[in-house]
């Protein structure tokens, strides 16, 4: 079931909502919590049926190992630990790497393998490292034992249980048991309304249409064919552009959806092409599984405790599995050794700086500050091309036309608007068919340069909505801008509404596209 679909926003989420809140008035807290575990197995089950059997067995066996994980004598824990985490990993690797690894096998050694086809698990991503982090915390004594349904629920909970965010028991479990203010109720409709409508206009509005402009390109670039240097980069922009506001989007939408149920998610993303540094952007995007990584894996493997070779390896290790986490395919792969060597590279630089002073003057100046911000942005998007093409050959004509190799060709419609004098043709810049016509080139150039103005110069809605508490921690990166703060008046009423009705319109006009990160 989809977030942008009539059935979750008009059916599903309302009488979840409804049922939720009648159990906790008529039954109390206790059946409060079966029903949104209820709504959530639901929720879950409406793609295949048959995958809750795949994840109440996971919830079970887990819930099951949690115990001598944290209670029985320390030589037998490890040991218990090793297997809840040898489960876990072995369920993620057989419907999600299987294929993956045979595939690559066959490919060095052709017709010695047969091929497997595995529909991969919604979420098996998400809910594999929520528990494995769960399991690692009870070995250090860290949790406290939770109720076999409160459990579930923490695994479950529909909001972010498809795409994220990654969520700590600590987080959630206090406040499934957790009481209601009087006047409370009304403030966490009213705002997470406000948050779920701006998330589903990302969604509908700026996602699903910037795709209509990305997918021709690399859908090109696969076929072998070249891909001029306009149109390589109106695909690249927009697709930055989709991928940022189709899972802000979704972040948006499963925050506003858990504080309808007065339940806070941790932030998972912030505004991450407003960063001037590639570490920055990790801090920024993604922010739940940046630390899951950090603390269940970087950390583990020694950090920036062994020297600077060793955590540059650590960096480079930690970022590779990031990459295939991501997808089970080479391109993921490199997508996540490129992010690592940009985060080796930023070390140093840091380090650098530190040993001469001179290579930071005039860091808080705008002209340094723009630069860095072009520079992390175009490794950014350089990286988003191998992540969004299906092969290295796509991913390698998209690149080369971004560089020019294939040149850069105006339609003759495109020429007459912007280039009537024939400046650019000394730039070698030709007219011709191959060129997109006006009606792609304008619109797909807009979509590219509207999204990345507010993805770069606007306020997130955490910042919008921050007197409210939107999410249980709010970053740092929040102090970098005075936002407006949102207020339940008409004024801000109305534009929900506006918004709202833009929305609707789309999720009516055609049928729902899934969210991107519904494929982890």
């Amino acid at each position: 079931m989809l977030f942008n679909s009539p059935v979750y926003l008009f059916l599903f989420l309302p009488a979840a909502v409804l049922g939720y809140y009648a159990a906790r008035r008529f039954a109390g807290l206790g059946a409060a919590v079966i029903v949104l575990l209820a709504a959530s197995l639901f929720f879950y089950g409406y793609w295949k049926p048959v995958y809750l059997l795949l994840l109440g067995g996971s919830i079970l066996v887990n819930f099951y190992l949690a115990r001598p994980v944290a209670q029985a004598e320390k030589p037998a824990r490890r040991w218990w630990l090793t297997a809840a985490i040898v489960f876990n990993l072995g369920l993620l690797g057989v419907f999600k790497y299987a294929g993956f690894f045979l595939d690559s096998v066959d490919m060095a050694a052709p017709g010695e393998f047969p091929s497997v086809e595995i529909v991969l698990p919604l979420a098996i991503s998400f809910f594999t490292f929520q528990q494995i982090a769960y399991q690692v915390d009870a070995y250090k004594g860290l949790v406290t034992p939770a109720s076999l349904p409160r459990y579930a629920l923490f695994v479950s909970f529909f909001p972010q249980l498809i795409a994220g965010p990654i969520v700590h028991h600590k987080e959630m479990m206090p406040q499934f048991g957790a009481q209601t203010r009087r006047g409370e109720t009304l403030t966490n409709f009213q705002v997470g309304l406000f948050i779920l409508i701006i998330g589903l206009a990302k969604k509908v509005i700026l996602a699903d249409g910037a795709a209509e402009y990305a997918s021709p390109a690399f859908a090109q670039a696969e076929r072998g064919a070249q891909v001029e240097f306009f149109r390589a980069w109106i695909g690249a922009l927009c697709y930055s552009g989709q991928i940022y506001f189709d899972f802000s989007g979704y972040s948006d939408m499963a925050v506003g959806a858990a504080r309808l149920f007065g339940i806070r998610l941790p932030t998972n993303f912030f505004s991450p092409y407003k960063a001037t540094s590639i570490a920055d952007f990790w801090r920024r995007w993604h922010i739940t599984l940046s630390r899951f990584l950090r603390d269940y894996l970087y950390i583990p493997l020694g950090g920036n405790r062994r020297g600077q070779v060793r955590r540059y390896a650590n960096l480079m290790t930690t970022m590779l599995l990031g990459g295939l986490w991501h997808g089970a395919g080479w391109t993921f792969v490199f997508w996540g050794f490129l992010h690592g060597f940009y985060l080796v590279l930023n070390h140093f630089w840091d380090w650098l700086r530190r040993k001469a002073p001179v290579l930071a003057a005039g860091e808080g100046h705008f002209a340094r500050k723009f630069a860095a911000w072009t520079v992390t942005m175009l490794a950014v998007i350089v990286a988003w091309v191998f992540f969004r093409a299906e092969s290295f050959g796509g991913a390698v004509t998209m690149l080369q036309g971004m560089t020019g190799q294939n040149g850069a060709v105006l339609h003759p419609s495109v020429a007459r608007m912007f280039d009537p004098s024939g400046l650019l043709s000394g730039l070698g810049v030709r007219v011709g068919g191959r060129g997109l016509p006006a009606a792609e080139f304008i619109p797909g150039l807009v979509y590219a340069v509207a999204m990345l103005l507010i993805a770069a110069l606007t306020p997130n809605i955490y910042q919008i909505t921050r007197a409210n508490q939107p999410t249980i921690d709010y970053p740092q990166h929040a102090r970098e801008t005075r936002a407006p703060l949102w207020r339940p008046t008409i004024v801000w009423g109305v534009f929900a509404g506006a918004v709202a009705m833009l929305a609707v319109a789309k999720v009516f006009s055609a049928a729902p596209s899934e969210f991107l990160y519904f494929q982890f």
